[in-house]
């Protein structure tokens, strides 16, 4: 009796660590970036999917903080800025959203947990706080943007997504133009 009752606690209670295990949540880039490669693994393309999944997902983050920046912002400047990366990632993230689907390309739905993570950060912030710390953010982000965008355009292997990456170059420099111009006006 007693090996009966110690072998169904053993087993409910590794039915409970199962049961808490799964639930653990997703990060919606990581399995995006795990099912494009098990569609596109050895195939030509599979740098051009990693490259779609990080722009969805940097797009999806433009026009949070976009969004939080239009509520937070102290400066009549940095919250046109916000208003700015709503409407144009908006735009950016729809055709990217249309080119993947013709390409079966499996894209983010929710931020990843690094994107997550600077959103809750700067959520915290407000007025002048938010201003330094959102457009400081944004300098270095447009930056990097930037370089994987035309990393994209010239290295790209699917010539759809080469041209959409291309396409999005003089916005992003404008971005880019914009934010630091704000960075110099908050110092």
């Amino acid at each position: 009796m007693k090996k009966i009752t110690l072998s169904a606690l053993f087993l409910a209670s590794i039915l409970t660590f199962s049961a808490c295990n799964s639930s653990k949540k997703e990060d919606s880039k990581e399995m995006a970036e795990d099912a494009n490669e098990k569609k596109f693994d050895d195939t030509k393309i599979e740098d051009d999917t990693e490259f779609a999944v990080a722009a969805a997902d940097g797009g999806m983050l433009e026009v949070q903080l976009g969004e939080l920046a239009e509520k937070n912002a102290a400066s009549p400047g940095v919250k046109d800025f916000g208003k700015m990366m709503v409407k144009d990632h908006s735009k950016a993230n729809d055709e990217l959203k249309a080119l993947a689907e013709k390409k079966n390309i499996t894209l983010p739905t929710t931020l990843s947990e690094k994107c997550q993570k600077m959103y809750n950060d700067l959520s915290e912030k407000t007025g002048k706080d938010f201003d330094k710390a959102y457009v400081s953010a944004m300098v270095d982000d447009h930056k990097d943007d930037i370089k994987k965008f035309e990393d994209a355009a010239k290295d790209g292997k699917d010539a759809d997504i080469k041209t959409w990456a291309a396409e999005k170059l003089p916005t992003l420099n404008h971005h880019l133009e914009t934010v630091q111009g704000l960075k110099e006006t908050l110092k």
